[in-house]
């Protein structure tokens, strides 16, 4: 991108998270309503939403659709958010939908429709439609950024959705319960649309439940109407039987048992995209589970001989995850470089994780939303064996491979999207 459209895009950060679907709707009619121009579905939920993203879009696209993918935040480029028929747009074409994005913002303020430039994450929504638009895409899998009811996607009318799970993230902005999380998720559904939802905590599905009777959608529980059964548990491999379709000796791309748990959302979701003309055969849906990519997510790297293991778990829910996937495949302990911001739970995070961490590196992230390496390592120390700080992430990446093992990298996206450039470059220090 030209460093005037990208200076500007991040310039929209100061602005942080604005709640409210005003701005992005003046922004899209300014725009002539890209969001319209393509049929979408929308994903929410507090985590799995990317990778159900990522398997509905790669299935779409193998049963031949012109498919398009919007998921946040990036690892390390911006280009990573606009997915086009299984590729990143290109930097060109991103600058050309970005300056028409900033052309309308400005001009909306410059006529007192705005008070306010609108956030960057409004902005980067609209960017995505208009991208689609441009490309003719007939269909587009859009990822929640927050929340759900007041987030920038939801001013499309989908012709369904999902809510792949429920737990305690951004308390601050949704609430302190999971009654009052559940809701603000909830705000996806749409009258009469299908809502494929995973498995929910009771006080969380009530209230979606009572959402979808609400508004007539049909609530589909995935976890209910998917038939999972081991083939060889070894190799992860299993039979996904749905009303629609059974798919055999699926292994899993995406690691870890809660991706089982994913690919019941995406299947189902596939299923009532089915049902409303948009077919995927058992082929493209097997190669929507076996052949998905989701850098960042419990990813792999050996460089210099150490073995790294990235995981973008950023909340307890999150880290729960990781620690049961780090049990069973590394029972006698990794070496964990953590970094985390200062808003999350960063003490049930560390207690998640105690249990898998026969050595933990304290580090800090690149953002002033971060916590610093040193109170990380003050929450850390009652609950870990063994506690350093090395405030720099590169050099307590090095640190943690010199100890030997394996090593683990978790906490943020923040923290994995900078180690795993370098990684991806075999470069290590």
């Amino acid at each position: 991108m030209s460093a005037s459209a990208l200076e500007f895009l991040f310039s929209l950060e100061r602005f942080g998270m604005k709640f409210g679907l005003a701005s992005v709707a003046q922004l899209c009619a300014a725009l002539e309503h890209p969001e319209t121009s393509f049929r979408s579905v929308i994903v929410g939920g507090t985590n799995g939403k990317g990778s159900v993203t990522a398997m509905v879009e790669t299935a779409l696209r193998r049963a031949g659709h012109r498919v398009a993918r919007y998921t946040s935040p990036h690892l390390v480029r911006l280009e990573e958010r606009f997915v086009i028929d299984g590729r990143e747009v290109g930097s060109s074409t991103l600058e050309a939908a970005a300056l028409r994005v900033q052309r309308a913002a400005e001009d909306l303020v410059a006529s007192g429709a705005l008070k306010t430039l609108p956030t960057f994450f409004e902005c980067t929504t609209a960017i995505a439609f208009q991208l689609f638009r441009d490309a003719g895409v007939e269909l587009a899998i859009l990822e929640v950024g927050l929340g759900g009811r007041l987030d920038a996607t939801n001013i499309v009318s989908p012709i369904a959705a999902a809510i792949v799970s429920i737990d305690f993230d951004h308390q601050d902005q949704l609430g302190d319960t999971l009654a009052s999380i559940a809701r603000e998720k909830a705000g996806i559904v749409k009258p009469g649309i299908p809502v494929v939802c995973g498995a929910l905590p009771d006080e969380a599905r009530t209230v979606i439940e009572k959402v979808c009777a609400d508004e007539a959608a049909r609530f589909i529980a995935a976890d209910r109407e998917v038939e999972v059964n081991p083939v060889d548990v070894e190799s992860r491999t299993f039979d996904f039987i749905t009303p629609r379709v059974t798919v055999k000796n699926v292994r899993l791309a995406l690691e870890g048992d809660h991706q089982i748990g994913n690919a019941m959302v995406a299947l189902r979701l596939l299923d009532v995209l089915d049902e409303r003309g948009i077919h995927a055969d058992a082929d493209a849906v097997k190669a929507g589970l076996t052949e998905t990519r989701w850098p960042g997510r419990l990813e792999r790297f050996t460089v210099e001989g150490c073995t790294i293991l990235l995981d973008a778990a950023h909340n307890a829910a999150g880290a729960r995850a990781l620690a049961s996937y780090l049990l069973e495949t590394a029972p006698a302990g990794v070496t964990l470089v953590f970094g985390v911001m200062k808003d999350k739970a960063v003490r049930e995070m560390l207690q998640a994780l105690a249990p898998a961490a026969a050595y933990t590196i304290c580090t800090s992230l690149p953002s002033p939303r971060a916590m610093d390496a040193g109170a990380i390592a003050e929450l850390a120390r009652p609950l870990h064996t063994y506690v350093e700080v090395e405030a720099d992430p590169f050099a307590a990446l090095g640190r943690a491979c010199a100890r030997g093992g394996p090593v683990v990298v978790a906490g943020s996206i923040f923290l994995v999207g900078p180690l795993r450039e370098r990684l991806a470059h075999g470069i290590l220090r």
